[in-house]
């Protein structure tokens, strides 16, 4: 979610519903050497708590460093550790989904933050393997549990796979079955039934929120209601609590969900706009960095090409929203996008690694040139 889940998008969900809400990834080095936009990307909101900081690295000593700097100044109340990345220039470092294959060095990555964090809760994030023929999820998930890590998160995909096909959820069941400390599903929760479901089939204690919120921070109010609905069987007192915070919406959807209409719609995207101009200190600053958005906003809708490129190309809110008022407001959400997938997607391909990177699982040596000098994924 790198270049997303910035300050301005979290706030935006944090208004649609409940949740625990991750800064984009950051690389450590960066941060220990306070690489200026990495210490943009750290920022969080004044209302923010619990801030969550979510950590790339390869270098154990690199990352002691930077937990420890998150603890001396206070930096987060949470970090997310991130092995789940499979994009090209990092796997080719040895980072991110390739790291647990290196049993030791993911060892010595994970105990290494632990101990730095002096209590600070730690958690990562991975996925089922590199490929189909090396599978790590299950050694990794254990070697985390007993280094102390508060949960284990699963994005039920391969490297290989990227975002392509579906996630096996049974690998999330199984992870499930090994492990004492909390496990959270991720992967193909486009719709708050989805989350449901994934809990029923897996016996997840929670579930990660990825590419299904792109276009659509209402799903965070959507999973408060339908979880407080499922809890309403046993605890109605706590039920009528969690349904308050979510959001009210008027048009009934299927599994006793709400859906946006156009005009509900209309209104978000002015205030994402709204929210990243804040941020990011100009007009024509946030409202640039908003364009990425609004294909996934008007996805299904009735916007038209023409209406829908002018927005892309938007440069002033005063703009967007002279843009915005030509929708058709009252246009109904559209069902038949339902469970579709949204961002990317692709196709599967060979996972890039360093030279030799398959050949001794035990090799603790850190890959030359592993340290990105730069954020995000």
């Amino acid at each position: 979610m790198a270049g997303i889940t910035n300050v301005a998008f979290r706030q935006l969900c944090r208004e649609q519903g409940a949740g625990l809400y991750v800064c984009e990834m950051i690389t450590t080095r960066a941060l220990v050497e306070r690489n200026p936009k990495t210490m943009s990307m750290i920022k969080f909101g004044v209302d923010e708590r619990p801030r969550s900081l979510q950590l790339y690295g390869v270098d154990p000593a690199t990352i002691r460093k930077a937990v420890e700097m998150i603890v001396e100044q206070d930096l987060a109340d949470h970090i997310d550790m991130n092995f789940g990345c499979s994009v090209p220039k990092v796997t080719r470092r040895g980072g991110g989904s390739a790291l647990p294959w290196k049993r030791r060095l993911f060892s010595s990555i994970v105990s290494s933050a632990v101990d730095a964090a002096q209590g600070l809760p730690v958690t990562v994030k991975m996925r089922i393997g590199i490929d189909d023929d090396h599978h790590t999820y299950i050694d990794a998930a254990r070697t985390a549990e007993d280094a102390g890590v508060a949960w284990v998160a699963l994005h039920a995909r391969t490297a290989a796979q990227r975002y392509s096909g579906q996630a096996d959820w049974a690998a999330i069941a199984a992870l499930r079955d090994a492990l004492d400390i909390p496990v959270l599903g991720n992967g193909d929760i486009w719709e708050a039934t989805d989350a449901l479901r994934m809990m029923a089939e897996t016996g997840c204690d929670g579930v990660v929120i990825g590419r299904g919120c792109l276009g659509r921070p209402w799903l965070f109010a959507d999973l408060a209601a339908a979880f407080a609905a499922e809890q309403s069987q046993t605890d109605p007192a706590a039920a009528e609590q969690r349904t308050k915070a979510a959001r009210s919406q008027t048009e009934p959807a299927d599994g006793g969900r709400t859906l946006p209409g156009l005009g509900e719609v209309a209104a978000l995207m002015y205030r994402h706009a709204e929210l990243l101009t804040q941020w990011l200190g100009t007009e024509r600053d946030g409202v640039t960095d908003f364009r990425k958005h609004v294909a996934w906003y008007l996805k299904g809708f009735p916007a038209g090409g023409e209406l829908r490129r002018q927005m892309a190309m938007a440069s002033s809110l005063a703009e967007l929203s002279d843009l915005l008022a030509q929708l058709d407001h009252a246009a109904p959400f559209p069902r038949e996008i339902l469970g579709q997938p949204r961002g990317r997607t692709g196709t599967p391909g060979k996972v890039v690694l360093p030279d030799g990177w398959l050949n001794d699982r035990d090799a603790d040596e850190v890959p030359e040139g592993a340290e990105l000098d730069d954020s995000g994924g």
